[in-house]
């Protein structure tokens, strides 16, 4: 690499996801010659498969909470997120001409809530700025004179630059560019890097294969559900889930994944419990279960009396069994209000939304430069830290691009 000394200032953004882009948008506005190599054949393919059910851009929860969505990295994420928060972001994509509404959820969208009108007019903007896109160039490492090497279908470049932002996502959806191939480059040059883990991630259970035939993609809605964090707190949430082939997912689930994930890791097992019926209470649910069946069955008794059918007496049955109906009332009733579920392993990481893990930012300084690398700075996913999904992992990725380009002007002076 380059001497900050030298009067070229050519920067070289490995990766074109959004942390990456906004890394090229804040260098470039410095003044910096700035080339951005994507591994795809587009930018953005995440960014667009992400919004394809509508772009959750960001959410619009109080700064305080907001922070809080990060974890263990609240306070590091925090400090990127003060420089460019969720309504920062919103002003951002004013700029295009995207204009954003608050959903019920507090969710934040683009009006028309599609992903591709804000990339095109991102890209082609950053163009017209002068920063150069490179395609189909996936980074493989360094050579020895600490060069960029480049795999292209026409062979293997070299590239000098005197900055270099690292930008390559995690390792969920691998065949959009977020594969993880960074890791044993940075791991040969000495980097601290957190092991790679689901997030945001649907969980494996053992279902029958009766249940899983009729109930595969079955929506459970509204659920209420009681967990355990790792710190021992009672966790509840009310929301929606689906039934899957192998288990479950769904928001409700992904915002209690890392709890789950990181109790399965510790303790070898971990509990799930669902409330099939949120709007009732349990003596009300029991007194409703103790009516006379007036020879119905239990499944038409349960469906008469308290609404409950398809999916939810499906999965009622599945946990009690068969012969649920010949069992006390007072069990029957406890289980509706707090059903157990066993999950066994989260969903493997190339088919998640998104990873926990990655390079830990005690390996970089406050501008998020490696400390073992002066001059390469990381952003995005690839850094360790996780959030539920929301706008949160979307907002952070943009708010760490952006520390990344700032800190890269600031070392080249």
């Amino acid at each position: 690499m380059r001497s900050p000394d030298s009067p070229a200032r050519r920067v070289a953004i490995i990766g074109g996801g959004p942390a990456g882009l906004m890394a090229a948008e804040t260098v470039r506005a410095a003044g910096h010659q700035v080339d951005v190599y994507e591994a795809k054949g587009s930018p953005g393919r995440k960014f667009l498969i992400a919004g394809k059910g509508g772009l959750n851009l960001t959410h619009s929860d109080p700064q305080a909470l907001f922070v809080a969505r990060y974890r263990e990295r609240a306070a590091e994420v925090g400090d990127w997120l003060a420089d460019f928060d969720g309504p920062a972001l919103r002003d951002w994509a004013r700029g295009f001409g995207v204009e954003t509404y608050v959903g019920s959820s507090g969710r934040v969208f683009p009006v028309d809530r599609k992903a591709a009108p804000l990339l095109r007019g991102w890209v082609r903007r950053l163009k017209e700025q002068g920063v150069r896109l490179h395609v189909q160039h996936r980074w493989v490492g360094w050579d020895a004179d600490g060069a960029l090497r480049l795999a292209t279908p026409e062979g293997e470049v070299r590239v000098q630059a005197d900055a270099v932002v690292l930008a390559m996502g995690g390792g969920s959806w691998p065949e959009l560019g977020s594969d993880a191939g960074w890791v044993d480059p940075l791991l040969a040059r000495g980097i601290d890097i957190a092991p790679l883990q689901p997030a945001n991630c649907g969980f494996d259970i053992a279902w029958s294969d009766y249940f899983r035939d009729r109930q595969a993609g079955a929506p459970l809605k509204p659920v209420v559900a009681h967990w355990t964090a790792l710190d021992g707190q009672a966790c509840v949430q009310q929301g929606e889930c689906v039934i899957s082939a192998d288990g479950i997912e769904g928001s409700l689930v992904y915002a209690m994944a890392a709890d789950l994930r990181d109790t399965l890791a510790r303790d070898g097992q971990v509990q799930l419990q669902l409330d099939l019926l949120p709007g009732q209470t349990e003596a009300q649910v029991l007194d409703k279960l103790l009516r006379p069946r007036q020879g119905r069955s239990f499944g038409e008794h349960l469906r008469r009396q308290l609404g409950l059918g398809g999916v939810k007496s499906a999965l009622l049955f599945e946990v009690l069994g068969k012969d649920a109906g010949q069992l006390p009332a007072e069990r029957i009733a406890a289980s509706l209000k707090r059903l157990p579920l066993s999950p066994q392993r989260p969903r493997p990481i190339a088919e998640v939304i998104s990873s926990a893990g990655g390079v830990r930012l005690e390996a970089l300084d406050r501008q998020l430069m490696l400390r073992e690398l002066p001059g390469t700075f990381c952003a995005g996913e690839m850094l360790d830290w996780e959030a539920p999904t929301g706008g949160y992992l979307l907002t952070a990725c943009y708010a760490s691009g952006l520390r990344a380009g700032r800190g890269v002007v600031a070392y080249l002076g």
